[in-house]
């Protein structure tokens, strides 16, 4: 594939706006920002173009390769017309798009000021299939758990994951220059799904997207979104360190990938990654978001190539790379040979909307321009000036404090019609599973359990064998008394046909368990 000779130099990305980015972008950014309105246009459009080129590029590789990241031998397909023939025969590959589009269609519609509720009610009941932090939020959503208790940790067993941080571009690409404006409406949708280092992913993909309206240095744009993150999260300490390995091996993006997976990637939210090479966990993708943009040093190719290379989530991290980068060259200077095809594809509506890129391109700078005044802007006819805005910190929270998985027990794929019992020790519990039905059986049901830990009734729950309703686990509590549980799950209207699919139980406890040395003095 010839691709190095379709990437033009960054410099030149910046060459309309009315200020000289050089003499501020490695220090600080400026109280105020001018350029031409068709800049403005123009890098919005390679924000959201960007994504668009990211997601499609990634796609093939999605969760493919856990824990290692995608070796040189491996080309990743990417020819003219391949856009199109994707958005046309494989629509749910865009979900971290269509997801960004429903937010965008509450603003239009619902205004700027739309309380939290007309996000989560949109996102809820939405046709899309949705997953982890996504599914179990529409889940609580449409049993009338909402924001922000939906995206709580305690609610959610996926808050720290990765969804929101696939979906915030909306908000920083409304904000340009306005890191600070787009925390805010982070803190409204973020919260929908997420808590703690799973919503600061969200929070500091907004940010980049802000800062790459301002500034043509990649280094500096991520260094300076960082300032909204809080320095004693995790997420923040895991971004630091990539841009402090980035320094230490400056031409080895393969050393610091190493680096990361030794430090960052046990992750103990998420259940279907514990004890195993799954990680969909916000911090180690945002990790690779930054991997891409670092290294890529602002060319096209090499920041989508490092981004999906990385592997994991493989798809949303280069298109978050891919359009913030998309935003600080502007859609014009995207190199040629990722731009093929786009045209023909721009007016295709995504799935599960009624929004075209050519749509969103048009809706999405009005909401800037909207953003822009809002916060003292001038918007003239030949010339922006932006206000912008100093990063803050959001306020911190963490997720799953004090709660480490320390076993996985497997439950054989019980089919549950009744009753089933079982002892764990530790401080928490998740069970994992499904309602199901038989091959036969057309017609969906909702099952209704009843759980008890220690013979004391905790919950009542529904378990729709539906998959856009389901609930994404069968049971979880945290923050028991350490110690030995029994634990009963009781299907309260059994019928013919249906049961409860039970998987496996994490269990988890109030401290880390060290399994290499677990042993030591145990066996003399």
């Amino acid at each position: 594939m010839k691709k190095n000779s379709f990437i033009p130099k960054i410099a030149l990305a910046l060459c309309a706006v009315c200020f000289t980015a050089a003499s501020y972008s490695q220090n600080s950014l400026p109280k105020q920002a001018k350029m031409k309105p068709e800049v403005l246009k123009d890098k919005l459009k390679g924000g959201w173009a960007g994504q668009v080129i990211g997601v499609t590029f990634g796609g093939p590789t999605e969760f493919k390769y856990k824990g290692t990241y995608i070796p040189d031998n491996k080309v990743i397909p990417w020819y003219d017309g391949y856009i199109k023939k994707t958005m046309i025969e494989w629509p749910g590959l865009y979900d971290d798009v269509y997801m960004d589009l429903t937010f965008v269609d509450v603003i239009e519609k619902k205004g700027i000021d739309a309380p939290a509720a007309d996000f989560a009610n949109a996102f809820a009941n939405a046709e899309y299939v949705l997953w982890h932090a996504n599914q179990a939020a529409r889940y609580n959503i449409l049993n009338g758990v909402m924001p922000p208790e939906s995206g709580h940790w305690l609610n959610n067993p996926h808050a720290d994951d990765i969804d929101y941080q696939i979906e915030a571009d909306f908000a920083g690409l409304m904000n340009p220059g306005m890191p600070n404006s787009a925390s805010d409406i982070s803190d409204k949708v973020g919260h929908i799904m997420n808590y703690g280092d799973g919503w600061y992913g969200g929070v500091y993909v907004g940010a980049l997207y802000t800062i790459a309206y301002i500034s043509d240095d990649v280094n500096f744009v991520v260094k300076e979104a960082l300032k909204t993150v809080p320095a004693q999260s995790d997420f923040y300490k895991c971004i630091a360190d990539v841009i402090k390995w980035h320094a230490q091996y400056p031409n080895d993006w393969k050393q610091t990938w190493f680096e990361l997976q030794k430090k960052w990637s046990e992750a103990h939210g998420c259940p279907d990654g514990a004890f195993g090479p799954f990680n969909i966990d916000a911090k180690i993708n945002a990790a690779y978001i930054v991997l891409g943009l670092l290294y890529g040093e602002g060319d096209f190719t090499k920041t989508l190539e490092i981004s999906t290379r990385a592997g994991q989530d493989s798809d949303c991290n280069p298109s978050n790379a891919g359009g913030v980068l998309g935003t600080i060259l502007g859609y014009d200077k995207i190199p040629t040979y990722w731009k093929m095809g786009l045209k023909e594809a721009e007016d295709i509506n995504f799935k599960y909307t009624d929004i075209s890129l050519n749509k969103v391109y048009e809706i999405g700078y009005k909401h800037a321009i909207q953003m822009i005044k809002r916060n003292g802007g001038k918007v003239g006819a030949n010339e922006i000036v932006i206000n912008v805005q100093q990063p803050k910190a959001v306020r911190y929270e963490k997720a799953f404090e004090g709660t480490y998985p320390i076993e996985r027990m497997n439950l054989g794929s019980r089919k549950l019609t009744s009753e089933h019992a079982f002892d764990f020790t530790g401080t928490g519990i998740v069970i994992k599973g499904n309602a199901a039905k038989d091959a036969n059986i057309t017609e969906e049901y909702t099952l209704e359990l009843t759980v008890y830990i220690d013979g004391k009734e905790v919950e009542r729950t529904k378990m729709p064998t539906d998959y856009q309703t389901r609930k994404h686990e069968i049971f979880w509590k945290y923050q028991l008394p350490k110690g030995k549980h029994n634990v009963k799950v009781v299907v309260t209207n059994p019928k013919k046909g249906y049961h409860i699919r039970m998987t496996d139980a994490i269990i988890y406890s109030d401290a880390p368990i060290d399994g290499i040395h677990f042993h030591e003095g145990k066996a003399h």
